[in-house]
C-alpha cells in the first residue's frame, strides 16, 4: 500500500507532466501566431501536393494558424488538385500579406501552372488580403503562367503591392507585355480609390524579356514612378529597351538600386542611362556588369557620376569591353564618394600600367580598398582602339537594321501569342526564311565561305542570311566522324538559338541536318558525341582544360527539340536524363529550359 508521501510525489510528478504539456502547446501556439510576424512556413520540406488529400495536413496548419501573415512554400511541388484545396483555406485568410512562393511548382508540367496560379489568387481576392510581398521566383512557367496570376494583379488584393519577385520565370516577351499590362491596370484602379500602387521593388532577372518585354514594362513603370529598386539582369535586352528603361526610371526619383546586368548597352544605351543617372539623387548600387557599355559609355557614366549620385555605394562595371583612358575616368569621378564601398572594373582592357594607374588614382583619394580585383583583365592594346569604335558603330547601326527587319514579324507573334492565350483560333501563313528571286536557286546564296564565316563567329542574322541550303552545307562541312567537331558545330548553332520563329526554324533544321547525318553513321560513337558535350556544357568533369559554354538557355533548348526526333539515340535519354536532374549551378540561369527538356525526356 502506498504512502502518503508516495501519493503526494506522484501527484506532483503528473502535475509537472500536465504542465510540460500545457506549456509545449502554448508555445506552439505562440510560434504560430507571434514568431515571425505571423509567418507559416513549409519552404524546403519537399512536399508532392498532387492530389487534395495530398494537402490535408498543410490546410490544416493553415486553417489553425491565427492571424497568418507570410506563407512560404518554397521548395515544394504543388499540383492543380492540391492548389484548389488550399486555395479553399486560404479564402478566410484576409490577414495575408506576404506569398513566398518561389519554385513552388518543380517538376509540373508547364500547363499545370496556370490554373493552379488561378486558383491561389482567387483566394486572395475573396479573402480581401492586401499584399504587401509577391514572389513567384524560379517558376517556370512561361508567358502562360503570367496569365496564371494576372487577375491578382488587377485585383484589389495587389493595389498595396510593394514586392514583385518574378526572377528566372521564362516570361518571355509575350509574359512581358502581359505584366506590364496588369500593372498598369492594377495603378489605373487603385489611383481611382486615391491610394494608387506604389509598388517598391521589381525583379525579372533571367526572363528573355528582350527589348519589346522591357519596352513595354518600362512603359508601366514610368506611369507607377514609385520604384526603389529594379532588378532585371540577363533578358537580352539591347540599347531601343535600355533607353526605353532609362526614360521610364528617370521619373522614379526614389530608385536606389538598378541591376541590368548581363544586357547590352553599347555607347547609345549608356548615353541614355548615364543621361537618366544625371538627375537621379538617391541611387545607392549600379550594377552594368557584362552590359558591353565600351568606353564611351563608360565616359558618359564617369560624368553622371561626378555630377551626381552622391549616394552612391557599388558601381559595377565589369566586363565591359572598357579601355584605360575610360576606366581612369571613373576612378576620378568617384571622388568624395564617401560612401561607395565597391568599385568593379574586372574583366575590361585596362593593362598592366592601366590597373596600376587606377590604383594610384585611388590611393589617392584614400579610396584603394574599394577596388574590386583586376585579376580577369583582358590587357591593353592600342591598336585596336581605333578599330574597335569603327566596329561599334558598324554593330549599332546593323542592329537598328535587324531590328526594323523584326519588328513586324515579333509582333505578329505576340499578337499569336495573346491570341492563343485567349483562346482564339490562329492561323500562321508560312514564314520564309529569306526571301529569293524568282527563279534563282536558293543555294547561289549561301557558299561554303559564308558557313565557315557563320560557324567562327555565329549570329541569328549571319544564319538566316545563309538562306534555305544552310543547313546541308553545315553538314557537309563538318566531319560528323569526329565527335568533338559534331560537338563543336551543335555548340555553334545552337549558340544562336532565340524565340524568334524564323530564327528557331533555322537552327532547328540546322541541329537536324547535322545530329541526322551523324547518328546516322556507323563510324560516329553517340556516347563519346555526349560526354564531350556535357564537357564543353559545364555538367561534367575533364581532365582537359576545356571553358564552359557561358550559356545553356540555346543548347538545351536544342537539346529539347533534338530529344524529340527519330534520329536521336534514346540509349541517351537516360545519361542527359541524370545530368539535367542533377544539381548544378550552370543549370540555375535557365531553368526553364531545362524544365521542357526533362519534360521530353520522361515522356520519351
Amino acid at each position: 500500500m502506498a504512502s502518503v508521501g508516495d501519493l503526494g510525489r506522484k501527484l506532483d510528478k503528473e502535475a509537472v507532466t500536465m504542465a510540460s504539456e500545457d506549456i509545449a502547446k502554448l508555445a506552439e501556439s505562440l510560434a504560430r501566431t507571434q514568431v515571425g510576424g505571423g509567418q507559416l512556413s513549409f519552404k524546403g520540406k519537399s512536399l508532392k501536393l498532387n492530389t487534395a488529400e495530398d494537402a490535408q495536413e498543410v490546410i490544416k496548419e493553415i486553417e489553425a494558424f491565427d492571424g497568418l501573415e507570410a506563407l512560404r512554400f518554397e521548395g515544394n511541388t504543388v499540383g492543380v488538385e492540391a492548389a484548389k484545396v488550399i486555395a479553399k483555406a486560404l479564402e478566410k485568410k484576409s490577414e495575408l500579406k506576404r506569398c513566398h512562393w518561389s519554385d513552388m511548382f518543380t517538376g509540373r508540367l508547364r500547363s499545370e501552372i496556370p490554373p493552379a496560379l488561378i486558383s491561389l489568387g482567387e483566394a486572395l481576392i475573396t479573402a480581401g488580403a492586401q499584399l504587401v510581398e509577391l514572389d513567384l521566383s524560379d517558376n517556370a512557367f512561361g508567358p502562360d503562367g503570367v496569365r496564371g496570376f494576372e487577375a491578382l494583379l488587377k485585383s484589389s488584393a495587389c493595389f498595396t503591392l510593394q514586392e514583385l519577385k518574378l526572377n528566372n520565370c521564362g516570361m518571355g516577351i509575350g509574359g512581358g507585355k502581359i505584366l506590364a499590362a496588369a500593372l498598369t491596370e492594377c495603378h489605373r484602379k487603385s489611383s481611382a480609390l486615391g491610394k494608387p500602387l506604389a509598388l517598391k521593388v521589381f525583379v525579372a532577372g533571367r526572363n528573355r524579356l528582350e527589348n519589346d518585354g522591357a519596352t513595354a514594362l518600362a512603359e508601366a513603370f514610368g506611369i507607377i514612378g514609385t520604384l526603389e529598386e529594379i532588378h532585371m539582369p540577363q533578358n537580352g535586352i539591347n540599347h531601343p529597351g535600355v533607353t526605353a528603361l532609362a526614360q521610364a526610371f528617370a521619373a522614379n526619383s526614389l530608385l536606389r538600386v538598378i541591376n541590368l546586368n548581363d544586357n547590352t548597352f553599347t555607347e547609345k544605351g549608356a548615353v541614355a542611362m548615364a543621361e537618366t543617372l544625371k538627375i537621379l539623387r538617391q541611387v545607392e548600387v549600379i550594377n552594368f556588369g557584362d552590359c558591353l557599355v565600351r568606353s564611351r559609355g563608360a565616359l558618359a557614366i564617369a560624368e553622371a557620376v561626378k555630377e551626381g549620385l552622391h549616394r552612391l555605394k557599388e558601381l559595377n562595371l565589369s566586363f565591359c569591353e572598357i579601355k584605360r583612358d575610360a576606366a581612369l575616368a571613373i576612378a576620378e569621378a568617384v571622388e568624395d564618394r564617401s560612401d561607395l564601398e565597391k568599385l568593379d572594373l574586372n574583366g575590361n582592357a585596362l593593362g598592366e600600367e592601366g590597373c596600376e594607374q587606377l590604383q594610384e588614382i585611388l590611393e589617392g583619394f584614400s579610396m584603394a580598398h574599394t577596388l574590386a580585383s583586376l585579376s580577369d583583365d583582358e590587357g591593353e592594346d592600342e591598336e585596336e582602339e581605333e578599330e574597335d569604335d569603327v566596329e561599334e558603330e558598324e554593330e549599332e547601326e546593323e542592329e537598328e537594321e535587324e531590328e526594323e527587319e523584326e519588328e513586324e514579324e515579333e509582333e505578329e507573334e505576340e499578337e499569336e501569342e495573346l491570341q492563343r492565350g485567349q483562346g482564339e483560333e490562329v492561323t500562321t501563313p508560312p514564314k520564309k526564311i529569306l526571301e529569293t528571286h524568282v527563279g534563282e536557286p536558293a543555294s547561289t546564296l549561301c557558299s561554303p565561305s559564308d558557313v565557315a564565316t557563320f560557324l567562327a563567329f555565329p549570329s541569328p542574322e549571319k544564319l538566316l542570311r545563309l538562306g534555305a541550303k544552310s543547313s546541308v552545307l553545315i553538314a557537309q562541312q563538318t566531319d560528323t566522324s569526329d565527335p568533338e567537331k559534331v560537338v563543336l558545330a551543335f555548340l555553334k548553332i545552337s549558340s544562336v538559338f532565340k524565340d524568334d520563329l524564323a530564327v528557331k526554324t533555322a537552327v532547328q533544321e540546322a541541329v537536324d541536318a547535322l545530329m541526322k547525318k551523324a547518328f546516322g553513321s556507323t563510324s560516329f560513337n553517340p556516347n563519346a558525341f555526349i560526354t564531350r558535350l556535357l564537357i564543353h556544357m559545364g555538367l561534367l568533369k575533364s581532365e582537359d582544360k576545356i571553358k564552359a559554354i557561358p550559356s545553356l538557355y540555346g543548347p538545351v533548348m536544342v537539346l529539347n527539340h533534338m530529344a524529340q526526333q527519330d534520329y536521336f539515340p534514346k540509349t541517351l535519354t537516360p545519361v542527359l536524363l541524370a545530368f539535367m536532374t542533377k544539381p548544378n549551378r550552370a543549370l540555375e540561369s535557365c531553368s526553364y529550359a531545362r524544365h521542357n527538356l526533362l519534360q521530353t525526356l520522361h515522356h520519351v
